[in-house]
């Protein structure tokens, strides 16, 4: 399935002012590469994933190709900022590549900014590229399999093991990993220290975290991370960046909790891209930078003014959904088409909700304390790997929160953890009457379901277990 499948918004002369001007920002987000020279230029764009982002300001096209007025507005900011986003992570490493830190998802980056390091989520990569060109992932997927992946191992870490396996990762002074979120992404470190050859550091992330103990030994991990960092690369901690890098990042977090609240109004004056996906780049990929602060900030600026004009986001919100297990990578225009085929609002997904704290900025203690936190408790992490509780507890809290109509669950096959949770996720579903579709599709894999059968597969729910009549 593609966009243009869809039927294009009738857009006014403003409407399509709004995607000229943002288009131009993104494009410049990633044009202003050019200023680290033709040497640098030469040497990053034989990256196949590089070349790939370049047309990553196609990704407006999503946001607004359905949508009219302050809506496709805020989209459209929003995607132009995910955008800039990723610029910025790969400006920073052309611009001190013997700084360079790459990173698992599942750590967040404030530690390595306080060291003045350049952090590198490897798996953005396997995240981000799909999302311009669905099928993109395939060939590295391939390359991890031919090196002896097993196949049903998950496609993200099977990627980002093709990517390293292919040459296509800088090079790094250094590589942060943990023991989240499941063996397959665990193992995939194992192949980027062989082929990047680069030190690598596990954290050791306790199963039950609940509790001071669990705290107190986390935070002894970061303090031996960050001597072992001071040992193998050129940063050291500056406690007064890393209490800036806090401040941006509690900012950041007081903006995107009104948005929450805001959207808790029916109908709800944002949803889709605009929550999800700026979440994922902001407060995942680039936590505590001032992009993220100014983007979270100006998304709700945008869910104010909706709301101040007494509507909500989509023309007719007739659902309220919640995607749990991360987003469909290959289909992201899924929700976009549930918009406007049957009035789906998209109000969050799993790595949107999180329950961390602000940052105690108090102390350098504090500040670990309560970045400790918020590892052992990431999103999806503690979701995943048990016990059964943290999946289903903020899931059926999220659903009554949100005043939510039914939960979309993204049944990616290469995710043991949560597929085996699906019996027990049909019963508590069924106990509380909760209309619950799993969609059966991979990751990044379009050869597994393709976006067509997808799509299949969401009508029938709407159409059978929803009654759901089409709205065109």
């Amino acid at each position: 399935m593609r966009l243009q499948d869809l039927k294009k918004a009738d857009a006014s002369w403003k409407d399509k002012a709004v995607h000229a001007r943002y288009r131009v920002e993104s494009i410049g987000s990633l044009a202003r590469l050019l200023r680290h020279g033709p040497g640098k230029m030469a040497e990053i764009f034989r990256w196949d994933w590089l070349r790939t982002l370049a047309g990553a300001s196609n990704l407006l096209d999503m946001a607004v190709y359905t949508r009219t007025g302050r809506y496709r507005e805020a989209s459209a900011y929003a995607l132009a900022e995910v955008i800039g986003g990723i610029g910025d992570l790969i400006d920073s490493i052309c611009a001190a590549p013997d700084r360079v830190v790459i990173h698992e998802d599942l750590v967040p980056s404030e530690i390595f900014r306080g060291m003045g390091l350049a952090p590198f989520m490897a798996e953005v990569i396997g995240i981000a590229v799909p999302l311009v060109k669905a099928d993109w992932a395939e060939k590295y997927i391939d390359i991890a399999e031919n090196e002896g992946t097993p196949p049903d191992t998950c496609s993200l870490p099977k990627c980002t093991m093709g990517v390293a396996l292919d040459g296509q990762f800088p090079k790094s002074a250094a590589i942060v990993t943990s023991n989240m979120p499941c063996d397959g992404g665990m193992a995939s470190y194992t192949i980027l220290e062989r082929e990047l050859k680069s030190p690598c550091f596990r954290l050791d992330i306790p199963y039950n975290f609940y509790n001071d103990r669990a705290i107190d030994y986390f935070v002894s991990e970061l303090k031996r991370m960050i001597a072992w960092l001071e040992e193998h690369t050129p940063g050291r901690m500056d406690w007064d960046r890393l209490k800036e890098v806090c401040i941006e990042r509690n900012k950041a977090m007081e903006h995107e909790l009104e948005i929450w609240e805001l959207i808790r109004q029916k109908p709800a004056p944002m949803a889709g891209e605009a929550i999800w996906l700026a979440q994922l780049i902001h407060m995942v990929a680039t936590p505590g930078s001032p992009r993220a602060t100014r983007t979270m900030k100006n998304i709700l600026k945008r869910t104010k003014k909706i709301m101040e004009n007494g509507g909500g986001a989509l023309p007719e919100e007739r659902y309220r959904a919640v995607l749990w297990n991360p987003p469909t990578l290959v289909f992201p225009e899924l929700f976009v088409w549930a918009e406007q085929q049957y009035g789906v609002a998209l109000l969050a997904d799993m790595l949107t909700y999180h329950r961390h704290p602000f940052i105690d900025v108090s102390s350098p203690d504090s500040m670990l304390r309560s970045l400790a936190q918020i590892i052992v408790e990431g999103p999806m992490a503690r979701h995943t790997r048990g016990p059964a509780e943290n999946f289903f507890d903020d899931l059926f809290y999220l659903y009554e929160y949100f005043s939510l109509d039914m939960i979309w669950m993204a049944g990616h096959i290469g995710c043991k953890n949560t597929m085996a949770l699906n019996g027990m996720f049909r019963e508590r579903c069924r106990e509380r009457e909760i209309p619950l579709f799993i969609m059966n599709y991979d990751l990044s894999d379009t050869r597994v379901v393709s976006p067509v059968d997808m799509k299949k597969q969401a009508e029938a729910f709407m159409e059978t277990v929803m009654k759901a009549e089409p709205l065109l």
